[in-house]
């Protein structure tokens, strides 16, 4: 067992660990630290204090925390973010006056002020190496731009996603997690772009927190349209609740009357090659959605 304490880096959901400066040190929550990265001294915040856990989760080697934030530090940190909103104005004036193709998402100076970040969003490589002499010599600090996808932009920039709660990469997801649009049709969803994208106009993130349970159950249930049979008759299916398990079964009488019942799935009598784990259907990601919607979601 090791002792460790969790921190983040200004806005980021990811935790770090790093070994107490000292075993007897107390860290209380949300209060600063400095610690030692490659990028050099960074100020982080502490998530929560000095704790054991086993080796296996630890990513050697296991860094120290240099020491605690004291008020020069924090002072430091409001001084160099009371500088941003000028070091914004003046590149984005820059890039206006160059007529780059680009937009300026953020910056952020090193816990020194010796550095100054970029980050920005473009559709081409932007060659931007007298950008960076025009900064360099308005700031005298090193410069660095970096460009970033519109994933990492909504998770710089944050905002309330179609749920009503602040976007997941921006609040609690620690990294990016692979969605398709795959996930959604196993789900059950509509495969409306407007439906399925978050802020950023990519696939919705959260499509991957529940896919192991549905992708477990698809395979349990019937085919849409597939033919089953009912202990009232045969019957077809229209539509599938795959927390309920219960599938709506539509069935026609002999004298043409049609009839809508609801059947737990354990009830129904069906072709396994008919169900949800079809592999030419499970396979079909592109069905009912536009090409070109899909290029955008999945790019």
């Amino acid at each position: 067992m090791a002792k460790i304490i969790g921190v983040k880096f200004r806005s980021s959901a990811k935790v770090y660990y790093f070994a107490p400066a000292n075993e007897t040190d107390i860290y209380e929550e949300k209060t600063g630290v400095i610690v030692e990265t490659a990028k050099g001294l960074e100020y982080a915040t502490v998530v929560f204090g000095v704790k054991e856990v086993s080796e296996d989760e630890i990513v050697q080697p296991l860094k120290s925390v240099v020491r605690k934030a004291n008020e020069k530090d924090e002072k430091n940190i409001k001084e160099n973010q009371k500088k941003i909103p000028e070091a914004l104005e003046f590149a984005n004036a820059k890039i206006a006056e160059r007529n780059l193709n680009m937009k300026l998402i953020g910056a952020e100076y090193s816990f020194d002020g010796k550095k100054l970040v970029y980050y920005f969003s473009a559709d081409n490589r932007i060659d931007f190496r007298e950008l960076v002499k025009d900064l360099a010599a308005r700031f005298h600090v090193r410069i660095e731009l970096r460009q970033i996808g519109v994933r990492d932009e909504a998770k710089l920039l944050g905002g309330i996603a179609p749920c009503g709660r602040a976007c997941c990469c921006s609040s609690c997801m620690p990294e990016f997690s692979k969605v398709s649009i795959k996930m959604a049709k196993t789900q059950g969803l509509h495969l409306n772009p407007g439906k399925i994208s978050g802020l950023c106009g990519r696939l919705m993130c959260c499509l991957e927190y529940e896919n192991d349970y549905y992708a477990s159950v698809y395979k349990k249930m019937p085919k849409l349209g597939g033919a089953v049979k009912t202990p009232e008759g045969d019957g077809v299916v229209v539509s599938n609740d795959m927390l309920k398990l219960i599938s709506k079964v539509k069935i026609t009488a002999k004298d043409g009357t049609e009839t809508y019942k609801d059947f737990p799935v354990d009830r129904l009598e069906f072709k396994k090659n008919n169900n949800g784990g079809n592999k030419k259907d499970a396979d079909d990601e592109t069905d009912d959605i536009d090409s070109e919607e899909m290029k955008k979601l999945l790019d």
